[in-house]
């Protein structure tokens, strides 16, 4: 099996360390998207929306719905990134490069959404995995398989939300990568699970879920909770 994409091997962006190093040209490649989206962003409306009580703020309407995929790929980068610190026992090599690779795009879609996001992107996210064994392979994939389906699920859901077109593609190309991931640790798992019933429906339809239910997943492995209070339902 050929790897998803080339690791990267150009420069490393600013904090990152040499495990979490992504190639310059990758993450040049979401540059043209992130500009528009920057211009998009600092023209929406720029209300102070109050924090909530029950965790970090993702704001409202587009702003909101891009710091919620914000959030989801800051937790999928830190999970991969520990998962390559500390590789598992009985990982063929293939296995981990595949792995690598996953982590190499979470890094790259984290960083693209801070970026277009600016002085909007909410705080870094600490994350709490203490739960999960991360010297247990089984423990691992089946960690990777409910973040994968769960991001999946996330734009999913997020998508008729959007309002601004340009948002809506960016967020499709992201997904489709995702998706991607989540076929392959649903490989790793059991062969031929990639696309079961667990995630499509009898249509061959992929599952979404709302924001609502997706945050109550999320904030179990978050330090700090995230709310997602003030985002659009419809």
């Amino acid at each position: 099996m050929s790897k998803i994409i080339e690791s990267g091997k150009g420069s490393v962006l600013p904090g990152l360390n040499n495990q979490q190093a992504i190639s310059r040209r990758k993450f040049l490649g979401y540059g043209g998207a992130a500009t528009a989206l920057v211009i998009g962003i600092a023209a929406c409306n720029k209300d102070d929306d109050d924090m909530p009580s029950n965790g970090i703020n993702l704001g409202s309407g587009d702003k909101g719905i891009l710091n919620y995929a914000y959030a989801l790929e800051q937790l999928e980068a830190a999970f991969y990134t520990q998962v390559l610190l500390t590789p598992y026992s009985g990982g063929s090599a293939m296995e981990m490069a595949l792995l690598a690779d996953i982590r190499d795009h979470e890094i790259a879609h984290r960083e693209f959404f801070k970026n277009a996001l600016g002085s909007d992107a909410i705080q870094g996210l600490t994350p709490n995995f203490s739960s999960i064994n991360f010297s247990n392979r089984d423990s691992v994939l089946a960690t990777a398989k409910s973040f994968e389906d769960l991001g999946v699920s996330a734009y999913n859901g997020a998508g008729s939300l959007i309002t601004t077109g340009a948002y809506l593609t960016i967020a499709g190309k992201i997904v489709s990568v995702e998706a991607r991931h989540a076929a392959y640790i649903r490989d790793l798992i059991s062969n031929g699970s990639f696309a079961d019933s667990t995630v499509t429906d009898a249509n061959g339809l992929e599952k979404s879920r709302k924001p609502s239910e997706v945050l109550a997943i999320a904030n179990t492995f978050l330090m700090t909770k995230v709310s997602g209070n003030n985002l659009p339902t419809s």
